[in-house]
């Protein structure tokens, strides 16, 4: 990509790492060009097909990984989209989530229901075998964070690869992840902080469609609302009845919820119907109704005509995941390309 700009200002080939300098000079009715050229290193980049040449196969060896797994339990596919999520918003896409360690960011308290560290580990021990010491973590997660999405009958996009892994995993970090509890205004300010806006908030949560949570994330909507024992008054009264039955005052708090209704094993805009319905089951969810910049990007995901704007979520999903996936990612000879997942070098 070159980007010239006249008048002594800098023109940029990103690729090549080649800066130009252009200058134009006018003399009476000629003009004459001159153009000087410096070679400055340029800081690494993810490209789609990094592993092209040095490990063809690594991208089908993922892919293959997470289908014999999804094939188990499609629910697998909404445990490795999380992982991925919370790994990027965490030191950025540096697979920091997988270590394990008693002071490690995996042992947070966020990060206590993540699921999935068994396929990442399965197709790593692949990889090592058929090309040891090229295929980093980080890239694992984001290829089959793409995988599990195409697997649930939803869009998928090519993956820009050439991430390294960390060799910093710590809980404390963690402790600004997006909560259940956020509002509007904390929402937008995390995702912020990571270079995404509302529009990418909106779509990004829209990963919910394949999602699940514990009884215990959002019981209180449905008991305790307001500390008199009222319900959340977004809920829609049908689906307010069918939560209760699913989880009841003193149940137990880790029964497992779809957060999309009627549709949770397929990924599609029907998640966003349900927030516009009073649907939602986690109260950050529902908050995007709330917002009129959030609602309006829901609301043109909900769509009125069937498929028509689902459509449109699965063209603005992918974008939105490459962009999170570029979340302060490690390249070059930063970091390194861990033996194992789960432990430093």
């Amino acid at each position: 990509m070159f980007w010239y700009i006249v008048k002594s200002k800098l023109a940029i080939d990103t690729q090549l790492g080649l800066v130009f300098s252009l200058f134009i000079i006018d003399m009476k009715e000629s003009v004459f060009f001159v153009i000087l050229v410096m070679l400055l290193p340029v800081k690494g980049q993810l490209k789609t097909g990094f592993y092209s040449s040095s490990c063809p196969k690594a991208e089908d060896i993922v892919r293959s990984t997470v289908e014999s797994y999804y094939n188990k339990d499609p629910s697998i596919a909404a445990g490795l989209l999380r992982l991925h999520f919370h790994d990027c918003f965490v030191q950025g896409c540096d697979a920091s989530v997988l270590i394990k360690g008693s002071s490690a960011e995996r042992n947070a308290v966020p990060n206590q229901g993540l699921r999935g560290f068994e396929v990442i580990d399965d197709a790593k021990a692949q990889l090592e075998a058929l090309c040891p010491g090229l295929v980093s973590c980080a890239d694992i997660i984001a290829l089959a964070a793409r995988d599990s999405v195409d697997l649930s009958d939803g869009p998928s996009w090519r993956v820009p690869t050439g991430r390294r892994d960390g060799r910093i995993s710590s809980s404390s970090q963690a402790s600004n992840l997006p909560s259940p509890l956020d509002s509007i205004a904390v929402q937008r300010q995390k995702f912020a902080a990571k270079g995404l806006d509302d529009h990418d908030l909106v779509t990004l949560v829209g990963a919910h469609t394949i999602g699940q949570t514990d009884c215990l994330f959002f019981r209180y909507r449905l008991y305790n609302f307001t500390a008199t024992g009222n319900s959340d008054p977004t809920i829609s009264q049908a689906s307010l009845a069918e939560l209760q039955a699913l989880c009841p005052k003193d149940g137990d708090g880790s029964k497992r919820v779809a957060l999309d209704k009627g549709s949770q094993t397929k990924f599609d805009a029907s998640f966003f119907k349900n927030v516009r319905d009073g649907n939602a089951v986690l109260e950050s969810d529902q908050r995007l109704l709330g917002d009129a910049t959030t609602r309006n990007i829901l609301q043109n995901y909900a769509g009125s005509i069937r498929g028509l704007l689902g459509f449109r979520f699965d063209l603005e999903f992918p974008k939105a995941m490459i962009k999170m996936s570029n979340i302060e990612v490690k390249t070059g000879a930063e970091g390194e390309i861990r033996k194992v997942c789960s432990k430093f070098n």
